[in-house]
């Protein structure tokens, strides 16, 4: 055998684990970039912000509203991102990010009565309403209290308000108290489940389900 040529099985094997290496590469990638996706947050994308103090640890922290990339609009979803500080550090650290949440105009000089917000309450709670009080004859508003329990932010209410233009007696409010499992309909108490669900896997069908407006 002559010492200058390759054994077929080197070969062959070589190109196994450049094989190997190459997907490694694209899989890492992959995840990178889908981590990337979630996480950043563009600063022209920014439309709402409140500071309060979600973790009761006397600093201030931070919570977003950000609207979806526009290659990723569907409907104008809305993101909701939350920052804290830690004991040992000042600066922000991002704590959750619940991209497509809410939906809303998402442009400063959009439509009046559609636009989302989000905002402190002085329990330490975060408020994250949206709306529809400029479209059709059905106009609604809701609202989202989102609290930090056990490390984590979770879905503590659900407030849904509801209007028809076209028919003053179709209207209602409902509260419904998640963590617990207590509602409210039109001033009469519904049978509801107690639920603990963080934000990121919240979808506001549960809180519809839980106001009896839908199965």
């Amino acid at each position: 055998m002559d010492g200058s040529t390759t054994p077929s099985y080197e070969k062959a094997n070589g190109d196994i684990t450049m094989k190997h290496l190459i997907l490694a590469a694209l899989i890492s990638l992959t995840a990178a970039t889908t981590v990337s996706a979630e996480t950043t947050v563009a600063p022209q994308r920014i439309i709402d912000a409140a500071i309060g103090d979600w973790n009761k640890d006397g600093k201030p922290d931070l919570a977003l509203l950000v609207a979806s990339p526009p290659d990723d609009q569907a409907d104008n979803t809305i993101g909701i991102y939350i920052y804290l500080r830690d004991d040992e550090h000042s600066l922000l650290k991002l704590a959750v990010a619940a991209p497509d949440k809410v939906s809303g105009d998402i442009e400063p000089g959009g439509m009046v009565g559609e636009e989302p917000s989000i905002k402190a309450l002085p329990n330490g709670s975060i408020a994250v309403v949206s709306q529809n009080d400029a479209v059709g004859r059905e106009r609604w508003e809701q609202t989202l209290t989102l609290a930090f329990r056990n490390n984590a932010f979770v879905v503590a209410g659900y407030t849904y308000n509801y209007r028809d233009t076209l028919d003053p007696n179709a209207g209602f409010t409902c509260d419904y108290n998640v963590l617990t499992g207590k509602a409210t309909k039109g001033g009469k108490d519904l049978k509801a489940e107690a639920k603990t669900i963080n934000i990121q896997d919240w979808n506001d069908d549960i809180g519809q389900k839980g106001c009896g407006i839908s199965q």
